[in-house]
């Protein structure tokens, strides 16, 4: 699940909480064993470019199994009093996107949803922001690692409100290169080497928001963004990140300001209590039914910023991530009870367990996740990868 979906799915939960009688010892009302399935709506209406929006389904607080997509939708934008456009629904099921478009700055739009079971939902119809463009992504080491902060600036003083998300992206490589593979029964020169190199994502999970609203200048200076330790194997070869930012009105800013207090600042009796939110998404055929999500209309601005290791101190013990893979095992051929072949199937025949390289009197091996760092990433490198 996308973070971001995850924190919508937190306030789902607030919301039915907040139906039931409050106290202080521990209660487990049946309601939140059998919630409804909200709508959750994520995304917003790129104005110059392409909008994806995904649609998924609230789910028991209690289920295993990752929130249901919504599937087989029709997904449109519409401009008020306008043009329409639909958005496709992709290879992922419950995702939906559109061609790149280019909307009117001096029009309104909204989200139009209608679901396979015949619910119809529309977001507000809101006036498209001009996102500016992000000043500068900056780092600094410290003894604690790594902080990535960032400042942006609009000259016209419209933005007042910010939003930033962020995607990294870190090289990683297995410790092992293995030259052996145990095939047909027996033990060969590897015929398909595995990827040397191999790269990992993540994607930004806490809400960060800004306001310059009591500022004299629409002005955001050394916004503490992200933090990464002195061990983290992000840093081991290369890591990048690339930066979000989206201009927001007043409205969606408390919507997501709401939402951070909601699911970051809950936990103690002093904590604030929740507060039910939806956002700006409704049910036009039931008023019964319930959509959780704020769609906005505006441009995207991004920016990418690279930090390698040989930048760093080199006094700090990154980790590589594959600390519990070291060292290798053995697998001894002369044991004096089995023979060599019966040795070799005994252990290269279990799923998942390979060999490595040759030694005297038998062959190092581990298990996949310890060689093959696709099981973390993908080998294929990304195009903006230097």
């Amino acid at each position: 699940m996308h973070p971001r979906l995850s924190i919508l799915y937190t306030a789902a939960l607030w919301v039915v909480a907040l139906l039931l009688p409050g106290c202080i010892d521990s209660y487990s009302p049946e309601v939140l064993s059998s919630p409804r399935h909200f709508l959750v709506v994520d995304g917003f209406i790129n104005s110059q470019g392409v909008t994806t929006i995904s649609l998924q389904r609230t789910i028991d607080i209690t289920t295993k199994t990752p929130p249901p997509p919504e599937k087989g939708a029709v997904v449109s934008i519409e401009e008020e009093n306008g043009a329409r456009y639909v958005l496709p629904e992709g290879a992922v099921k419950g995702t939906y996107s559109s061609a790149p478009l280019t909307l009117n700055p001096q029009k309104n739009y909204r989200l139009r949803i209608l679901t396979a079971t015949g619910k119809e939902y529309a977001s507000a119809y809101t006036a498209v922001k001009t996102t500016p463009p992000i000043g500068d992504i900056t780092w600094q080491a410290s003894d604690k690692g790594v902080d990535i902060s960032l400042s942006s600036y609009d000259a016209s003083g419209q933005t007042r409100y910010y939003r930033w998300e962020y995607a990294e992206t870190w090289e990683i490589a297995s410790p092992y290169n293995p030259t052996v593979e145990y095939k047909n029964n027996r033990m060969q020169e590897i015929t398909t080497p595995f990827p040397t190199s191999c790269w990992s994502t993540g994607t930004s999970s806490d809400i960060e928001i800004a306001s310059t609203v009591r500022l004299t200048e629409d002005r955001v200076s050394n916004y503490l963004l992200r933090s990464l330790p002195t061990t983290t194997d992000r840093l081991r070869i290369r890591y990048s990140i690339l930066v979000s930012q989206h201009a927001q009105t007043a409205e969606e800013y408390m919507y997501w300001e709401l939402l951070r207090k909601n699911t970051e600042n809950i936990g103690t009796l002093f904590d604030p209590l929740p507060s039910q939110l939806t956002g700006n998404i409704r049910c036009l055929n039931d008023e019964n039914e319930l959509a959780l999500g704020f769609i906005s209309a505006h441009s995207l601005a991004q920016k990418r910023l690279f930090i390698g290791r040989g930048e760093l101190p080199r006094t700090w013990l990154i980790q590589s991530g594959y600390e519990g893979c070291l060292p290798p095992d053995t697998v001894k051929l002369y044991t004096g009870f089995k023979s060599p072949a019966e040795i070799l199937k005994a252990a290269f025949s279990i799923p998942g367990y390979l060999p490595i390289n040759e030694v005297d009197g038998g062959y190092t091996a581990r298990s996949r996740e310890c060689i093959d760092c696709r099981l973390r990433g993908t080998a294929v490198k990304p195009d903006f990868w230097p």
